[in-house]
């Protein structure tokens, strides 16, 4: 029997020049039914990484939190934080492991190492790469549109979130699994803030 599988969205990461923004939008889809409306696609996995997951739903959220899990060991176990280097590097290892029964994801890991912002892009199969700015997901082709033309590197926080609240903004208009809203999530050393509707309203 076929399994329905929860997926579609579009992601985006980038850094600016005290942190890092993730936004997604958060709609799930079923074939061509949208499943659900309000599905979160970021994850704060600690106090200053956030992680998010485009692909099959219930693999990227047992990752979220198996990724959680882990840096609080760490945390307790090395008595520091994790960095998002690390974070990245573990993932990555945990894909790998799992390559002949994959987790059919694809994850942007962003946050602060040694009060450096980045940002990594893993494949379901532990493929890394560091970026500055990356999109993934069914509307990433027009989002990355979007982060090609106007992305500027140690841009200030403002800019940095209305850039990536049009790149998700526009693939909504364009990809038919993208949609139902944004979610914006800005970290930096001081702190981790996810935007409320009516803030993020306020970057279009």
């Amino acid at each position: 029997m076929e399994t329905k599988v929860l997926k579609g969205t579009t992601t985006v990461g980038l850094t600016f020049a005290d942190g890092v923004i993730l936004a997604a939008d958060k709609r799930a889809v079923m074939g061509s039914l949208i499943a659900a409306k309000e599905v979160d696609k970021i994850f704060l996995i600690s106090d200053k990484i956030g992680l998010t997951m485009a692909g099959a739903a219930g693999d990227g959220q047992t990752l979220a939190k198996l990724m959680r899990a882990e840096l609080e060991l760490y945390k307790y176990s090395k008595g520091r934080e994790a960095s998002a280097s690390a974070a990245s590097n573990l993932l990555a290892n945990i894909l790998q492991s799992n390559k002949y029964f994959p987790y059919f994801v694809q994850i942007l890991i962003g946050g602060i190492s040694d009060k450096t912002p980045e940002m990594y892009n893993i494949d379901a199969f532990g493929g890394v790469t560091k970026e500055k700015y990356t999109s993934t997901g069914s509307g990433s082709i027009v989002a990355f549109g979007i982060l090609d033309e106007f992305y500027k590197k140690d841009m200030n926080k403002k800019d940095a979130i209305s850039l990536a609240v049009k790149a998700v903004s526009t693939a909504m208009k364009r990809d038919v699994y993208t949609g139902e809203g944004i979610d914006v999530v800005c970290i930096t050393p001081t702190e981790s803030k996810r935007y409320t509707p009516e803030e993020v309203k306020n970057f279009l």
